[in-house]
């Protein structure tokens, strides 16, 4: 059986939650003059893949349905746009992943995010060749806090939760991954995901 090491995305690999919320509230503006607060985004929304959101939206009857696939397309345009303009090589993200690789690790994304969000952002933090495997949130069927991301990606890396280790900082990753057996390492931000935080663990 493999190591495996399995990172959440947003908060972990990069601190891209925040690009999320304005990207999303732009939309949201745009469209049906309306933004989600502060409060209500970090009780509720965060960590959530934006069809999660708009479909609490609907349901609330503050957006219609009809608007979804329109803010969700504007929503993505507008990530991308920031991604490409603030996310940049990390030289310790970098440097963890080389120690993991040194010490044998199979290593793991596994994010609320689609595919295209993910990759651009590890692409551009410097990261995305060290990634064996990429679990995004269409190519599960149920996404975070359902432990499904985590226990496929289990499964493709032909690991055993003894053997792997979960990075994640949301109330809804930390969920996901607590219910999967997986040591897990719970941190406040991107920061502190460096080869200090794994010093002893390995």
């Amino acid at each position: 059986m493999n190591k495996a090491v399995l990172f959440d995305l947003d908060g972990v690999l990069v601190d891209a939650c925040e690009w999320h919320y304005e990207a999303l509230n732009r939309s949201l503006k745009e469209v049906a003059n309306y933004t989600i607060s502060r409060e209500d985004h970090v009780s509720t929304y965060n960590g959530l893949p934006t069809k999660r959101k708009l479909e609490a939206l609907i349901g609330l009857g503050i957006i219609r349905e009809s608007d979804l696939e329109i803010i969700s397309n504007l929503k993505q345009k507008y990530t991308k746009e920031v991604i490409e303009e603030f996310c940049h090589n990390s030289i310790s993200k970098i440097a963890l992943m080389e120690l993991l690789k040194i010490k044998g690790y199979k290593i793991g994304c596994v994010t609320n995010c689609i595919r295209e969000t993910c990759e651009l952002m590890l692409s551009q933090t410097g990261i995305l060749e060290y990634f064996d495997i990429i679990i995004p949130n269409e190519d599960t069927t149920h996404n975070k806090p359902h432990p499904e991301p985590y226990i496929k990606s289990l499964v493709l890396l032909n690991t055993l939760p003894e053997k792997a280790i979960i990075v994640e900082d949301s109330l809804k990753g930390l969920q996901a991954a607590r219910l999967t057996g997986c040591r897990v390492l719970e941190v406040k931000n991107a920061t502190e995901v460096t080869k200090e935080l794994f010093r002893g663990k390995l």
